[in-house]
Parts: C-alpha cells; sequence; structure tokens
C-alpha cells in the first residue's frame, strides 16, 4: 500500500479513528491492534511475504529471550550468529543471488571460459532491507547487554512491523521504539496537528517535486547520447532532488503518521542539500542507515582510531557496504566507493567534523564561505548520483562525460521551467526550516492564521493539481 495512493487515503483515517476511539483505553488492544493493521498494510503487496517478516521476527524474539538467559559468552555467541546468519541469509537470498552468479559467470568468461549463469526469478520482498537492519540491531544490542531482551511477543512483532516505517524507514533502533509500546499512549493534539504538518510536505515533495522530476529524469537517462552536456546536467541535477524528495518524502509521512498515533521516529534526513562538506552531507542524509553502519560495522572495526591504513580501510569499509546495501549492481558498489574517495581528505586531515551545526544559525543567508562550500559539496553529491542512477558503469561514464564536454554550455534542448520553480520553491521553505526536526514544524506558527491557512491550501492544491498519481517510492526496491 502506496504512502501516496487511495487505498491508503482511505486506510490512514479508519485506523486512526479505531485506534484512539475503540482501542484507546487498553495498552495491550492498542499494540495487538497496530501489529494486525501493520501485517495487512504489508500484506497489502504480497501476503505471501507476511511469512518472511513473523518467521524473522518469531527468530529474533527467540534468540533475544535466550541472550537474557544465558551467560557464557560462547553460547551467547552462538544465539548471535544464528541472528545474523538467518536474517542476513534471507537478505542475501532475495537481493543478491542473481548478482552474485552474474558476475561469477562474467568472471569465468573474462578469462576466456564462457560460463552462463542460471538466474532466478526472485521478486525482492518491499521493506526487507529495512526490517532486518532493524531486528539485527535490537539482537546486537541484546547481546552487548545495551537493551533487555522484550518478553512480550505482542509487542516485539509489532515493533518490527509498524506500519508507518516498515517499508522504508527510518530503521528504527530498538532502544528507541520499543519502550514507546509499553508506554500508555494518549492523544496529544499538538502532536498529531505537527504530525499532519509533516505528512503535507511529505505529499508535496513526493508526488509534486519527486515525480515530476521522475517523468523528465527518465527521458533523459533512457538515451543520454541524444543529448548535449547542459541537458545532461539538468538531469543529473532533477534526479538529485528526485531522490531526495522520493525517500525523504517517505520519511516525512513515516514519522508524521507515527505522531498521529502517538510514536515519536527518529529524523532521517536534516537537510542534506545544506552542507558544506561531504562528511556532514553524510550526517544529514538517511541517518538512520548512515548511524547504523557507524555504530555495527564502522566502530567495531576500530573506527578513526588506528593509523592511517586502518582509517582508509573503514572508511572504504562503510561507504561500500552502503551501496551494495543499496542494490545488487556495481553501480552502487562504484557510488559507495565515490563517496568515501569524498570523504577521506576530509578524515585524514582531521576535518571531518568541522561542520557540524545549523549553516548560517539564527541567520537569514549563509556567509560567502558558507555558500561556497553548499555549492561545491551539493555538485559533488550531483555527480555521484549519476552512478546512482545508471543502469550500469559504461552508461555512467558516458553520462559524466557527456556532462563535461563543451555542450555544456549550450542552451539545453530540455528545460522543465515549472519543475524547476517547483525545486526553488522546496529549496527556500527547507532553507527557511533548516534548523527544525521538518521544513515545516516551527516557522510557519509564526505567520498570521489566514497565512498559515492559506499556504497549507496551496500546498494541498499543488499536490491535487500536480502531483503524480500512485508513483512507486524509489527506496522500496532496496
Amino acid at each position: 500500500m502506496l504512502f501516496n495512493s487511495l487505498e491508503f487515503a482511505l486506510f490512514l483515517p479508519i485506523v486512526f479513528a479505531l485506534y484512539w476511539f475503540v482501542c484507546n483505553k487498553n495498552l495491550q488492544l492498542q499494540n495487538t491492534f497496530l501489529l494486525v493493521v501493520s501485517y495487512f498494510f504489508y500484506g497489502w503487496w504480497d501476503w505471501r511475504f507476511l511469512s518472511l517478516i513473523i518467521f524473522s521476527s518469531f527468530v529474533d524474539f527467540f534468540v533475544g529471550k535466550q541472550l537474557g538467559k544465558e551467560e557464557e559468552e560462547g553460547k551467547r555467541k552462538i544465539y548471535l550468529w544464528i541472528s545474523i546468519l538467518i536474517n542476513l541469509g534471507f537478505l542475501g537470498f532475495f537481493k543478491y543471488f542473481n548478482f552474485f552468479a552474474q558476475s561469477f559467470a562474467d568472471a569465468f568468461t573474462l578469462f576466456g571460459m564462457p560460463f552462463e549463469a542460471n538466474r532466478l526469478n526472485i521478486i525482492l520482498p518491499v521493506g526487507i532491507s529495512f526490517y532486518t537492519f532493524q531486528t539485527l540491531s535490537y539482537t546486537i544490542d541484546v547481546y552487548k547487554k545495551q537493551l533487555k531482551p522484550c518478553n512480550d511477543i505482542i509487542v516485539f512483532f509489532a515493533f518490527v512491523s509498524f506500519f508507518p516505517q516498515l517499508v522504508a524507514g527510518p530503521i528504527e533502533r530498538a532502544t528507541n521504539l520499543l519502550p514507546q509500546f509499553f508506554k500508555k499512549r494518549a492523544f496529544d493534539y499538538l502532536k498529531a496537528k505537527d504530525g499532519l504538518r509533516q505528512i503535507l510536505w511529505g505529499l508535496f515533495k513526493k508526488v509534486v517535486v519527486a515525480d515530476n522530476c521522475a517523468r523528465i529524469v527518465d527521458v533523459i537517462f533512457s538515451d543520454p547520447n541524444a543529448y548535449g552536456g547542459s541537458t545532461l546536467f539538468i538531469g543529473a541535477l532533477l534526479f538529485t532532488f528526485q531522490i531526495y524528495c522520493d525517500f525523504s518524502g517517505y520519511s516525512d509521512i513515516a514519522i508524521g503518521t507515527a505522531r498521529l498515533f502517538g510514536f515519536n521516529l527518529m529524523q532521517n534526513f536534516a537537510f542534506p542539500y545544506f552542507s558544506r562538506d561531504i562528511a556532514e552531507f553524510w550526517r544529514r542524509w538517511h541517518i538512520s542507515l548512515s548511524t547504523w553502519f557507524r555504530d555495527y560495522l564502522y566502530i567495531p572495526l576500530g573506527g578513526s582510531r588506528g593509523g592511517t591504513a586502518m582509517k582508509i580501510r573503514n572508511t572504504f569499509a562503510i561507504f561500500l557496504v552502503s551501496g551494495f546495501w543499496h542494490g545488487a549492481n556495481w553501480t552502487f558498489i562504484f557510488w559507495g566507493a565515490l563517496n568515501a574517495f569524498y570523504f577521506l581528505p576530509l578524515l585524514l586531515t582531521n576535518r571531518n567534523r568541522n561542520n557540524i551545526g545549523v549553516v548560517a544559525e539564527e541567520r537569514l543567508l549563509p556567509s560567502l564561505r558558507d555558500g561556497i562550500n553548499m555549492f561545491a559539496t551539493f555538485i559533488l553529491a550531483v555527480l555521484a548520483w549519476v552512478f546512482f542512477r545508471s543502469d550500469n558503469l559504461t552508461l555512467a561514464f558516458e553520462y559524466i562525460g557527456g556532462i563535461f564536454s563543451v555542450s555544456l554550455f549550450s542552451v539545453p534542448t530540455i528545460l522543465p521551467f515549472l519543475t524547476l520553480a517547483l525545486i526553488a520553491f522546496l529549496c527556500l521553505i527547507e532553507w527557511l526550516g533548516r534548523a527544525q526536526q521538518h521544513a515545516l514544524e516551527v516557522f510557519l506558527l509564526k505567520w498570521p492564521r489566514l497565512l498559515r491557512w492559506t499556504f497549507y491550501l496551496f500546498l494541498i492544491l499543488t499536490v491535487v493539481q500536480l502531483g503524480q498519481k500512485e508513483q512507486s517510492f524509489i527506496y522500496f526496491q532496496f
């Protein structure tokens, strides 16, 4: 069920009404109800994959309970590896089997031994990358004794399948989300109102900006050799905003929806295109995944505590794995490696934490230095996204080569004025709200009521009139 579908527009108010008017006096009933509607929400795509998420939940619930009882370190490691192998085994099979099979065949062919790989017709279960990492973090935290095991199977299953963030995150930590299922939840009007604002802004980003960008991006990337450098740059620019608005739009809707039900999810995007260097960009982009890799891969490998060689190794490890997490294609791995090259100079010169705070905090405009740094960082991101979007590395390099040609200074053959105007409007609103959890959280409240409601009405009409109907979210494929 898509957030931007008619089905969800009917599903959400019905679930909201039943949750607060029928189940509100009993916490266990609320949790059971959330579990049922979450399975309904997930099963709407393909009910067969419900067995997969139920089995994964059961494995980690069982492992967590055993870890809570067992004190012998050897046995605790066995239980931990049961969880890791089962979860990553499912993820590896559904997501990467064909990639490894084809890569294996290509390697043989490269050395003059033609080999035909048997590819399986595997359907990737929606959200498997997200809920797999969510359950893994629970097991690892229980193993490290940073979290007590959950003994309520309804609560645990509801935590894993919580429908607002089930399909594309944020990848919640059990330390944040799980305790919220044990607390009595009373309706909070202000929290719900803020949730609705965030949902509205998320819908605008997705169906208006991202989906209108997608129509043009698909045309340009389908035949890049047909266009000059200026048009190719516009295609890369539009994809840069498409992927941001698509994914952060989903996160906004997910976080806002959770607030309607009394839950607080972590911020997943913190206005990354206003970053002043790549290190800041990665602290602000897909925060739930970046911090997951930091805590469960980068730090265990030694982080940045060792010598230069270890720093380089760990940096490439986290970026390459992050790229591979996004998809079974060499383009994603190269995208991860490219970001590692971007990041390394900052790390090796100890400048990776120079920009921690909000840019131009409490000022309307950035300094000249910040503005130049923001522009340079943004251009690096635009170029990297070309590899993320391209079908293969050959096309990606051809696309980059096409941008850096004499035709970069020609008049574009595709110049979507309306879409560029929508992007400019988006950047203005996000700049004004860049210090908050989401763009509309605070600054709008300072406006007169009439002006504020006129703005909301404008967003609603824009979504209705310019929104592309029921386009899937990009990150569903990951």
